[in-house]
Formats: C-alpha cells, structure tokens, sequence
C-alpha cells in the first residue's frame, strides 16, 4: 500500500513537470518542486538497488552537491526556499506558505536515504494537493493553502512526531548506528550514506581522525564516555536501571563515536543516534539537536525557524500533546531505560549574525504564548516517563577545520584541554568555594570598557560544616575542568550584565547587555542591528526565547586559564563554544538551573559537602505548580578575563574577600591558575 501510494504520487508529480496547467507566476515554483521531487526518486533507486553505496568519491561529492546546490548561499538569492525571494516572485502571502512547501519537501532527504518510504508519500501528496488547488484556481485562497498546511500538520503528527520519539528511546530505530558500525571508517565515502550536507570540514574531520593512532581515539572516547558514566556517580543516580544512551554529533566524528558505542555497551548502554529533525514537525526553531552534517546555509535555517506559525493553534497543540502522552505511554518501559544524551558539539565556524527578513513567517503574540505553552507541557510529559531525577548527560566539543590554518595544532590543544588533571583544579577551586561559602553576596565588576556592575545573592547556609553553595566542577558531565558554579538567591541578585562580543547557539551578539532586579531580566540590548526594535527582537526570541523575562539560572566562576590562554595564542576566543568559553571567565546562564528536574536529588562535592543550592524561588514553584517553574532554556554568557575588574565576595558583616582583580586570581591558595596566563599573547 505504502509503495503503491509512493508510485502514484511520483507518477502525478512527473506529469506536473511538463504542465502548464497552472498560471503564472506559479507554474515555474511547481515545475522546480517537480524537479526536486524527481531528484528525490533518482536517489532512492540509486539507493534500493546498491549503486549509490558504490559509486566513487568525486559521484558522490557531485550528487551532495546537487541535492543541496539550490539552498547554498551562492544561489539562496533565487531559491524559493529564501522567503524574500519567493515573496517577491510570488507574492507575500503565497510566497511565504510556498517556501515553506519546499522547505518541507527538502526534509524528503534524510526520508530518502532512510528509506522512510511513508514520510515520503505524506509530503508528496501535500504538494499535489496545494498544486491541485492552483489548477482549479489561478490565485487560490491563502486560508484554504493554509487549511491544507494545518491538517497535514495535525493529521500526520502521530506518523512524524510519534516517529521522532520512537527514534530517540528504541535502539532498533538504527539507521545512524548501523551506519557507523558497519562502514569502513577508512573510506570517506561512508560519508556521503548519512544523506547530509557534507562540506570541507567533515572531510577534513574524518581524514585527521583516520591519521590518530587508535591510542588517541580511545582516550577521546574513554573521556567522553567516563565523564557520562561518573555523572551518574556523582549524583547518586542508578545507570544499571538505565539501558539507552542517545549519541548527538555532528559528523566526521564516526572513528570515535564507534569507540563511544563500545564503550557504553560494556556500561550495559546501547546508542540510539537520530538525526536533527528535519520536518516542520520535529525542528525547533533553527537549533540543532541530534546528529547531522554541514548546514548548508544558516540564513536558510534561520528564515524557517518560526515556520510554526502557518499552524499553530490551540487546537494543534492539544493535538501534539496528545499524541506525545499516547507515545510514551505506548513505550513507557523503553523510555524509562532511557538514560539521557551524550554529546559532542564541534565549533570553529565563522560567527554567524543574521539578518532579520519581514517576509519570513513570525510567530503572533498568542502563537508565541500558545509555543511557550506547548514547550512547557511537552517537557513535563517527557519528564513524567524520562524522569530528570533518574537521567544525566555530558557534553565534549572539538573544533572544525575552519577554525584555522593551524587546525590539527589546535585540535590536539583541545585534546589535552579536554582532558586537563581535574585533581590540581579541585584543589585549587576548593579554595574558592571556601571563601564564597562565607558570603552574602559576590560583586563583579567589569573593566576595560566592559560595564558589568552586578551583585550576586548566594545561598544561606545553615550548616556550613555540612553544606556548600558552589559545586565544584570537575570534569564529569560537562568537560573540559575548570568551574565553580551555584544557583543564585534570585531576591537581592541586581546590576547590568555586559560582554562586548559572545557566540550563544550559534548566533553572534556585540555589546550584549541585559539589566537584573530580584535575579530576574528586566531589560535587553545588544548592537547587531541599526534599529533597537531589531536588537531587542533578537534577544527576545534567540536568548529568551520568547518568554517576557528569564531568572539569572547559575552564576559561576570559570578557573581554565589554560583554555583562555590557547584561544588567545590561536586567535579563536570568538570561535569558543559555550562549554569551554563558560570555563573562562566568570558566567551567568539565564533560564533554568543546572538542576532542573532533578533539584530533589541530593547532590555533594569531593569533600562530602551537600549542594544545597540547587532550587531558587521560581524552580520551587515546581511543588504548586510546575508550569510555572521551568522556561525550559539554559543559556550561558560569559565575561572573559580582559573585561574582568574584579570579582570579590562579601559577607554578611561588610567584609569583602578579593577573588580576580584585573583578571588574575588573587585569593590565596589559587595563584598556580595564574601560571598559563603569564604566557598569554606568546
């Protein structure tokens, strides 16, 4: 039946090629759409029948690129997957629900090579039935286009967002594990069988991998896999209750990950690997979360992030929820296996500012409302059979070759920063938890043009020989070493955050700068764009995601002075990923804490101190009503040394305890994280 429907739908859309039934300026939209679609079957027989796995490099190089040629910044100006393009051949309105036709129709991609042959046939006959409307009608009503969007959205939830679930909790769902497992990971060419964009970094990744001695990759493995393993440790949580680890990477990174996989077995883990959604259905926004290649065009991604709003109603979240509830209730006893994600993030790219295009599909008010609603009630489902009390994570990053001409000198750095003696930096952090621990408050204070000024509540002890405010980060979940971090007391926590330039998600800002009163955000600007409407849409939408205001979610004092000094000496500051550039300077994450979900479970330092500051005064609403306590986003801002004037802790009597000045370590006992720094700039 499946195939059946597949051979109807191609043979219509084959028609459609050639036809000139619909008017202008249409029909040259659905001629390419055809030609797309055509493309897609080209590769799919190339696949079933076993050509397409054999074909030489320089074949394989030449169909990614033809698969992902139209989308490419050198010819988004006249792709109809560019909304102001379509917008200005085919109108605003039709323009924006045609872009997004083809958008989801280049999600038949990943469906191709998947071999997903009923995604395929859901999107093919989506596209028949809008061009049918424009045969019957030159200039057919937006609402009906509309009509036809919504009920492929909502009738089709429970075959791609059911599927979605399905793929992140069964390890049958094994496309990507397979893949790695049974290629020959000597051969570039396993790369081109992902079905994702593959780019010079990917390649290069691959080839440096492939010239480590096997020594190298198990030590890369063994600190990705350890650090997941002792999270679990660390917090007291039960892995043998646990059977499923999820892989998220980007590739060129398969030499590891096989080791990982092994690794995690011998813990009694198996992988699920899933790619980063594709469909309307199982993207959020333009973040990534799973496995997947090069992005072709961040603009691209950008543009389609709020494609939601061509649906989203109430009635389409009631729908989605259902079909969440109905799914995990359906695999309740693998998703309670489920044990959380693993990651490795890559970084290196140029940084990437958007530009804002009014002709891209945006989320009204109520739309935005009825998302943060959805996100909210869609996370406390997952938590219902995914317990956050029961799961843990890691994440590692490596950089990409375009991060430099020096890149293998600088990946190899990043080995050894990754893998750092967590013992000298828990000593030396002890120290600064010692003194923090007899504070009320910490003041930062910015310098060299940086105008932080902020005062930081901390949590109260009540008995110190027994508790702790900071946790004392040393390298499990998150690597590389190199922290000490607490969830501030939000009531008493004030001032102006500023950092001249920052990379957070993917997205470049200058003069970031956002105002705290009672721990929460009360004012946001940043200088990427002319217009402050711009800025503060940007902020909005990317860093607070659309919520009217965030908690400051984790303060933190970042000891890695050996990754700043290798950013410097590389020139890669900007290029730093959140997780290592955290680790560099002070930093404060807005949204949720680094305990949400899990703030019940009992967390201790090496020295046997409770964490006891693992809740604040919005996360503990939690025990009325959940809705309110999470914002289901962490995002971490770092100040980095430069701009650093002084750290220093004060207690209740007015004593102030000096940590940083001009960004040197100055409490007693920390003076050895000054030594990388004597070498800075050489």
């Amino acid at each position: 039946m499946i195939d059946e429907r597949y051979g109807l739908a191609v043979g219509r859309i084959r028609k459609m090629k050639n036809e000139d039934t619909v008017g202008t300026p249409f029909r040259e939209f659905f001629h390419k759409m055809a030609e797309f679609v055509l493309m897609m079957d080209e590769v799919r027989a190339l696949i079933l029948d076993g050509t397409y796995r054999n074909l030489e490099l320089k074949e394989l190089q030449l169909w990614n690129h033809r698969l992902y040629h139209d989308i490419l910044p050198e010819a988004y100006g006249t792709s109809y997957g560019n909304p102001a393009f379509a917008a200005a051949q085919l109108g605003r309105e039709y323009g924006q629900v045609l872009s997004f036709l083809y958008t989801e129709l280049r999600g038949c991609i990943a469906y191709v090579f998947e071999q997903k042959t009923e995604y395929l046939d859901i999107v093919y006959e989506l596209l028949i039935e809008i061009y049918n409307q424009f045969e019957e009608d030159e200039r057919p009503g937006i609402g009906r286009i509309k009509e036809s969007i919504y009920w492929y959205a909502s009738d089709y939830c429970d075959v791609f967002v059911a599927g979605r679930i399905r793929e992140q909790i069964d390890p049958l769902e094994s496309f990507a594990a397979d893949m790695i497992q049974n290629s020959n990971l000597n051969d570039l060419r396993y790369l081109y069988q992902f079905g994702e964009y593959i780019s010079d970094n990917e390649l290069r990744t691959a080839g440096h991998l492939m010239e480590l001695p096997e020594a190298q990759i198990r030590r890369m493995a063994d600190v990705y896999t350890e650090g997941y393993r002792t999270g679990f440790v660390n917090t007291g949580k039960d892995l043998s209750k646990k059977g499923v680890v999820e892989i998220r990477y980007v590739l060129g990174f398969e030499r590891v990950i096989r080791q990982a996989v092994w690794n995690f077995r011998e813990m009694g883990l198996r992988p699920v690997i899933v790619r980063s959604g594709v469909s309307v259905l199982t993207k959020r926004g333009h973040l990534k979360q799973g496995y997947y290649g090069a992005i072709p065009n961040k603009q691209y991604e950008y543009d389609h992030r709020n494609d939601q709003a061509l649906f989203l109603d109430k009635k389409f979240v009631e729908r989605r929820l259902e079909v969440i509830q109905t799914t995990y209730g359906h695999h309740k006893e693998l998703a309670g296996k489920a044990a959380g994600p693993a990651c490795i993030d890559m970084f290196g790219e140029t940084p990437f500012s958007p530009e804002q295009k009014e002709e891209a599909v945006h989320l009204s008010k109520k739309q935005e409302e009825l998302q943060r609603n959805l996100y909210s009630r869609q996370s406390q489902i997952t938590n219902q059979y995914i317990r956050g009390d029961e799961r843990s994570f890691t994440i590692i990053a490596y950089p990409l070759p375009e991060i430099g001409d020096r890149y293998e000198e600088i990946f190899d750095e990043i080995i050894r920063i990754n893998t750092l003696d967590s013992r000298t930096y828990e000593k030396v952090q002890q120290k600064l938890i010692d003194a923090l621990d007899q504070g009320e408050y910490v003041h930062v204070l910015g310098g060299n043009g940086n105008h932080t000024d902020l005062k930081v509540r901390i949590h109260e002890l009540k008995d110190p020989a027994k508790e702790t405010a900071f946790e004392n980060c040393v390298a499990d979940v998150n690597i590389p070493v190199g922290e000490v971090f607490t969830s501030p007391v939000l009531e008493g926590t004030d001032g102006i955050l500023h950092v001249s330039k920052v990379y957070l998600n993917g997205l470049q800002y200058r003069d970031l700068e956002m105002t705290f009163a009672d721990g929460m955000i009360t004012d946001y600007r940043c200088s990427n764009f002319d217009e402050e409407e711009k800025n503060r849409e940007y902020i909005f939408e990317n860093i607070l995601h659309k919520h009217k205001t965030l908690p400051m979610g984790e303060f933190a004092i970042g000891t890695n002075t050996t990754a700043y000094v290798a950013a410097k000496k590389y020139g890669i500051e900007e290029k730093m990923p959140i997780l290592i550039a955290e680790k560099m300077g002070p930093h404060f994450a807005v949204g949720d804490t680094c305990y949400s979900w899990s703030e019940d479970v009992k967390v201790y330092n090496p020295d046997g101190k409770e964490i006891v500051a693992r809740d604040n005064s919005v996360s503990i609403l939690r025990r009325e009503d959940v809705s309110k306590a999470y914002y289901q986003c962490h995002t971490d801002i770092t100040i980095p040394y430069e701009e650093l004037k002084r750290i220093s802790v004060i207690s209740g009597d007015g004593k102030e305890t000096v940590l940083l000045e001009d960004g040197r370590f100055v409490l007693a006992g920390t003076g050895i994280l000054n030594e990388p720094l004597k070498n800075a700039g050489k």
